[in-house]
């Protein structure tokens, strides 16, 4: 896959120092990692490694990556893993995807407050749908979740969500057989958001109480129990956005999909198309728009542009991705057994996974050979050898 002709990397190398000294003291030592992280990624700051093709000697260089879970250019390798791990545990059932959204003025909350409101993001929007699904008046069955976090909407701006994928049924509670959904319906949506309110309203209540939250700037008021209180009145009566899509064609389509969202970034390097004295000017989609409208360009100054990412940025430890019921870590494989079991599906065998068609090595671009390493160096150190032009011999004669 070729270079992107502009990544973040770029902005950040060209003006990550001189905005670091204009927010010093206000910049987290989280987004200062992520910054240098990005600035160095695929450096010679970072190290390397020489490979050649035992063919034709065709050579290059590969710098290292980060690595870091916020850079737009190392999550594809990551991504590839986690989905080899997921294929195995694909039931042949259709799979819905819901997704749960914080209002704005929660969403301000959580800006100060990340680690504290996206657990409970997290936490209440799962123990929804367990709940809903357990009732006997909606499925009445044991179900799976698997849950992603996102933070950002198109336009970099924050808007907290979390995208819940979850296999269309489960086991019943005695554990003897399997709970299809009604075709192309899972759980009913307004039931999920009334109790997703409720829920999340009495536990960020709880975390008030219990002094978890902080308050900053013009927010400070919040810190005392009545003016809270007062703050969160007018969100018990509002209607909160659960959204649940069309149901999957099939586990493959989930893959697909999970491929897309699961190792995802605010903005890919894809996404940008100029950076000048200008600002930073990248595609965006307005949802509130439909068919091709929705596809626009903005243009912000490079600080805001550099501040947006940064909001983005997840507290050191934070999974955004979790597991919950059937697919609990604890209990996954024996759950999945089950499942497949009261399925009367046995696991595929003689299909390729992903795992295996990761392994493959690097092939040459120039003849298909096998490449491979024939200099490692050290993170500052130049390579002694140096890339070399692949032999005339694959040249095509168009004379």
């Amino acid at each position: 896959m070729s270079r992107p002709a502009l990544e973040v990397a770029d902005i950040f190398r060209d003006h990550g120092p001189a905005w670091r000294q204009a927010h010093a003291g206000h910049v987290s030592l989280e987004q200062l990692k992520v910054m240098s992280a990005i600035e160095r990624c695929r450096t010679a700051a970072l190290g390397g490694h020489v490979v050649r093709c035992e063919d034709c000697a065709y050579t290059t260089i590969a710098y290292n990556s980060c690595r870091n879970r916020h850079c737009p250019k190392c999550q594809g390798a990551a991504a590839k893993q986690w989905l080899a791990d997921r294929e195995a545990n694909l039931l042949p059932v259709p799979y819905y995807h819901v997704v749960f959204t914080l209002p704005a003025a929660i969403a301000d909350i959580a800006c100060q407050n990340k680690a504290v409101v996206y657990d409970l993001l997290f936490k209440v929007s799962a123990e929804t749908m367990l709940t809903i699904a357990a009732d006997p008046k909606h499925l009445g069955a044991r179900i799976g979740i698997t849950s992603v976090l996102h933070t950002w909407g198109s336009a970099l701006t924050h808007h907290p969500h979390v995208h819940i994928i979850v296999p269309g049924g489960g086991i019943s509670p005695d554990g003897q057989r399997w709970v299809s959904c009604r075709p192309g319906f899972f759980l009913p949506v307004r039931v999920l958001s009334r109790l997703f309110r409720r829920l999340f309203l009495k536990a960020l209540s709880a975390a008030h109480a219990a002094g978890r939250l902080s308050f900053f700037g013009d927010d400070t008021d919040l810190a005392d129990a009545q003016s809270f209180a007062a703050y969160l009145a007018p969100l018990r009566k509002a209607e909160w956005v659960v959204y649940s899509k069309c149901p999957f064609g099939g586990p493959e389509a989930v893959l697909a999909y999970l491929s897309r969202y699961t190792h995802r970034v605010a903005i890919a390097n894809s996404r940008l198309i100029s950076f000048d004295e200008g600002g930073v000017t990248f595609k965006w989609k307005d949802y509130r728009l439909a068919g091709r409208d929705r596809y626009k360009q903005m243009t912000l100054a490079t600080a805001e542009f550099i501040r947006r990412f940064l909001i983005h940025v997840l507290p050191k430890g934070l999974h955004r991705i979790r597991h919950y019921g059937l697919f609990a870590k604890g209990a996954c494989a024996d759950n999945i057994a089950r499942a497949r079991e009261l399925l009367a599906v046995a696991k595929s065998e003689g299909q390729p996974t992903a795992a295996a068609v990761d392994a493959n090595k690097p092939r040459c671009p120039c003849c298909g050979g096998r490449m491979i390493i024939i200099e490692v160096f050290a993170r500052g150190a130049a390579p002694r050898h140096q890339p070399a032009p692949p032999t005339n011999r694959f040249r095509i004669d168009t004379s």
